[in-house]
C-alpha cells in the first residue's frame, strides 16, 4: 500500500491521521511521512492497517520475493486458499498472518506441480477480491515468467464473470489485467501444472483445449465449467 493509497482510505473510513497512528502505535509526524510517500510502513503496520480500516487484502504488501517466507508448495497454497475463505476448503481452520491474494496467485503459478484442484480456485480469487494493483501484480507475473499463466487464469475468471449477474461486476477489472498482461504474452507452451505432458495427451489437449487456453499457450483444457463455483450466482 502506497501513501497515497493510505490517506485515501484513513480519509474514505473517517479516521483522523492522529487517531490512525495512535492505534498504530507510531507518531503522528512518521504516518504524515508514509503518506506522503517518503516513509514505508513495516508488514505488521501495514496488516493493522486493513484490519483496521476494514480493507480488502489486497490492500496488504505483495511479497512475491523469497526472501524470509516459507517455502511454496501445494500445502500453503490450500491454507493460503482456506485463510482467505475459499468455499472448498471451509472445513479447514486456518490461522496465521493474512495474505494478499495476489501473493498466492503469484505463488501457486510459479509451482509446476500446482495439485489440479489448486488451480481450479485461482480465478475464484480475482472473482473474490477487488483492489488489486495491476502494475505491480503484472511486474511480479513477468519477473517470474508466469504472465501467460496469470492471463489464462484472468480469462477464466472473466469468463465466469460474464455468466453471473452478481459477479459481472468484475468484467471490466479482469479485462484490464489481460490487457496489461498481452504486451508480455510468451510464445511458449506452458502445461500449466503439468511439467510434463506425453504426446499423446499434448496432441488431445490441442484438439480440445479452449480459445482462450490457446491464446495463452496453456496445454490444458480447464474451463469455465470445470470451476465448482461457476454456477454459484
Amino acid at each position: 500500500m502506497i501513501g497515497a493509497q493510505l490517506r485515501e482510505a484513513r480519509t474514505r473510513a473517517g479516521w483522523k491521521q492522529r487517531r490512525l497512528a495512535s492505534r498504530l502505535g507510531v507518531t503522528q509526524a512518521f504516518l504524515s511521512l508514509v503518506e506522503s510517500g517518503k516513509r514505508r510502513l513495516s508488514g505488521r503496520h501495514a496488516e493493522q492497517v486493513v484490519r483496521l480500516l476494514r480493507l480488502p487484502p489486497t490492500a496488504l504488501p505483495l511479497d512475491h520475493t523469497a526472501d524470509g517466507r516459507p517455502p511454496t508448495d501445494n500445502e500453503w497454497v490450500l491454507s493460503a486458499l482456506a485463510r482467505l475463505g475459499y468455499p472448498g476448503y471451509a472445513y479447514r481452520k486456518n490461522r496465521g498472518r493474512p495474505v494478499n491474494p495476489g501473493e498466492v496467485l503469484l505463488r501457486a503459478l510459479s509451482l509446476n506441480d500446482l495439485d489440479p484442484r489448486l488451480a481450479e480456485a485461482l480465478p475464484w480469487l480475482l472473482l473474490r477480491f477487488e483492489g488489486y494493483d495491476l502494475d505491480r501484480l503484472v511486474g511480479a507475473a513477468r519477473l517470474a515468467n508466469v504472465q501467460n499463466r496469470l492471463g489464462f487464469v484472468a480469462a477464466l475468471a472473466r469468463a465466469v464473470a460474464e455468466r453471473s449477474a452478481l459477479l459481472s461486476h468484475r468484467s471490466g477489472a479482469l479485462r484490464a489485467l489481460a490487457d496489461a498482461l498481452e504486451p508480455y504474452r510468451l510464445a511458449r507452451e506452458d502445461g500449466f501444472w503439468q511439467e510434463r505432458i506425453s504426446a499423446r495427451m499434448r496432441a488431445w489437449v490441442l484438439a480440445n483445449r479452449s480459445a482462450a487456453a490457446e491464446h495463452w499457450n496453456m496445454l490444458t483444457d480447464l474451463a469455465p465449467e470445470h470451476l465448482p463455483y461457476a454456477s454459484s450466482g
